[in-house]
């Protein structure tokens, strides 16, 4: 505003001398002073009006201020902390109680690891928190960090330590969503499947049960919010009469049947089981290893069409393998790796590995039972698992695999491959390249949680099969208390014998699968 002034006058005092009029040096002064004078007053305009709007930005800055202050101690002193609401708490629903159980059921049988198998010396196995010894790379098969000689029957051992290091660790059982029993099941039972009775085989089982009943724990819900796992299959726990024949009578003790028990194969005809994935070599401690190897498995170039690995089983009624391995045989787009009783390079987890890695498709008939190790090796080799029997995979791992199986597997019914209607190979040629890349991102996409990270690294992130299968059983015990609290019996279902189809039509429909499962 001051210099439109000065520009103002100065034109003016142009226009005089233009004009060429002679004027006085008192005017002249006059027009000087009036100029100055007129710049400070506007100068000095300016700036209060500056300050005005300073002083009303601190006075609304200040009032602001004592509002904010005065709601914070308003709600500061009006709020009741001990009752938090549910979303607050990042555990609600999540937290889990661990049973501190007698030495005999677990740690003990780490101590005695050389007594825990007729045929195998167990010590090394236990290392590494139930991973093994540490696997070298000297072939480039595997990836540098991660990899274990896991035994597939240290389970139990693996998911302990890993609920160690369990974000959601309660101890107060009353806050607890399930109460973990940390009890080494298969373990303990391992050592007495040769040459032992019945009354030694059960006798662990039997304190067991004996001790969880004593604790106020049990009374609550009489253990139905109980679970703990038993890394074996679940036919080494339902011994079939009370003298001689296989395996303790565990899981048909009624207070067992409350609990839930993760194995590592369950039961088709009854509900107090669920199937969790085999561990496999690969142990991460990073999201990183996990990420990196998927890439890899995508890239892989995969030369033989489809491969097995595997025994044949002449003396199991029934079994396909001699049918596939002749297939195979006679295949060009085939590799076979035989597995001889003994030490042989099925033992080998580089050299298993290189075989799932090279193959577009891995044949997965059932072994001595419905399930198989080699399902969970083989996918983590990118390899899509061709699948002959519905209970060795589908009905078994319906919390960690997707549904709808068509995405990541391919079925064969084994009745027609033993009648001789389909020949494997005819089978698999007639996926086109799209559909089995879209089922071999679908096999990688599901490695994070078919795999158990390193259980004494905390890994934030990506789910693993120990995480899936804790989520499983607090959804199952969370159904099971509604079921107490609204009255309803929670006992075996009427229809336990079709438990199955539970997880996959719900119960009491048909299934076009009912004829596998026909106990006539």
């Amino acid at each position: 505003m001051a210099a439109k002034c000065r520009s103002r006058l100065i034109t003016k005092l142009s226009k005089f001398h233009v004009t060429k009029r002679i004027i006085h040096p008192s005017s002249l002064e006059f027009y000087r002073l009036s100029l100055l004078s007129l710049t400070s007053s506007y100068n000095q305009s300016e700036t209060m009006e500056k300050l005005n709007k300073l002083n009303n930005a601190k006075f609304l800055f200040n009032s602001l201020t004592t509002i904010f202050f005065a709601l914070w101690l308003l709600l500061l002193f009006s709020y009741d902390f001990s009752e938090r609401p549910a979303g607050v708490d990042r555990c609600a629903g999540r937290y889990i109680y661990v049973q501190t159980l007698p030495s005999k059921f677990n740690s003990d049988l780490i101590s005695a690891c050389h007594d825990l198998s007729t045929w195998t010396d167990m010590c090394p196995f236990t290392a590494n928190a139930g991973l093994g010894p540490p696997i070298g790379n000297p072939d480039g098969i595997l990836s540098e960090t991660g990899w274990y000689n896991t035994n597939q029957f240290t389970l139990e051992l693996i998911f302990h330590n890993r609920m160690k290091t369990y974000d959601c660790l309660t101890t107060n059982p009353s806050l607890a969503s399930a109460i973990y029993v940390p009890f080494y099941a298969g373990l303990d039972i391992g050592r007495y499947l040769w040459g032992h009775n019945s009354s030694v085989r059960d006798a662990s089982a039997v304190d067991l049960i004996r001790w969880l009943k004593s604790r106020p724990e049990w009374s609550r819900m009489d253990g139905r919010d109980h679970f703990f796992v038993a890394g074996r299959i679940t036919w080494d726990f339902r011994r079939l009469s009370e003298y001689g024949d296989w395996g303790s009578t565990l899981l048909l003790m009624p207070e067992a049947k409350n609990m839930t028990c993760l194995v590592i194969e369950s039961s088709p005809w009854h509900s107090n089981d669920v199937g969790i994935p085999y561990p496999t070599y690969f142990h991460p401690s990073t999201n990183a290893e996990v990420v990196s190897w998927q890439e890899r498995m995508r890239s892989l170039e995969r030369p033989w069409l489809f491969s097995f690995a595997g025994a044949p089983r002449p003396n199991t009624t029934g079994s396909i393998r001699d049918l596939l391995i002749e297939q195979c045989r006679s295949s060009e787009r085939c590799k076979l790796l035989e597995c001889p009783s003994g030490p042989s390079k099925c033992h080998s987890p580089s050299r298993v590995m290189k075989l799932f890695q090279s193959s577009v498709f891995c044949l997965q008939p059932q072994g001595d039972s419905y399930t198989r190790r080699s399902t969970f090796d083989s996918m983590l080799a990118g390899c899509i698992p061709v699948f002959f029997h519905p209970g060795s995979a589908y009905v078994q791992y319906v919390w960690h695999l997707p549904r709808n199986y068509t995405t990541y597997s391919v079925f064969i019914p084994e009745d027609d491959v033993r009648e001789g209607r389909v020949r494997v190979e005819e089978v698999l040629r007639g996926f086109g390249e799209s559909e089995v890349k879209r089922m071999r991102e679908e096999v990688v996409r599901i490695i994070p949680r078919s795999v158990y990270n390193d259980p004494r690294v905390k890994i934030e992130g990506v789910k693993d099969a120990f995480d899936v299968a804790v989520e499983g059983v607090i959804k199952r015990v969370e159904k099971r208390r509604g079921e107490v609290e609204d009255g309803v019996s929670v006992g075996l279902e009427d229809d336990e014998h079709h438990s199955w189809k539970h997880g996959l039509v719900g119960r009491g429909e048909e299934h076009e699968w009912d004829h596998f499962f026909d106990q006539k």
